[in-house]
């Protein structure tokens, strides 16, 4: 009886959690945007190859110095983009 009522709650409850599964990635190494690298005090952004060594101030919540290259880069990106269809 308790099987029976588990994987009918598990059938029922699949769908809502599969979208949210897809979204972690598979875990791989690979799939990472950043590493954080406490003994060297270094943070490396592997989306756009930025590696600073202030990683006391972003651990601290500055992150600008890490938000602005994404924005610039994502912005090149849609330049070169927009650059293409012409």
């Amino acid at each position: 009886m308790l099987a029976s009522t588990l994987l009918k709650w598990q059938n029922a409850n699949r769908p809502k959690r599969l979208p949210v599964v897809t979204c972690w990635g598979s875990g791989d190494r690979s799939d990472r945007n950043r590493t954080y690298n406490f003994p060297q005090g270094r943070v490396t952004d592997h989306r756009i190859n930025l590696t600073l060594y202030r990683l006391d101030e972003v651990m601290e919540g500055k992150l600008d110095m890490l938000i602005e290259p994404i924005i610039q880069e994502h912005q090149a990106d849609q330049l070169a983009a927009l650059s293409e269809q012409e």
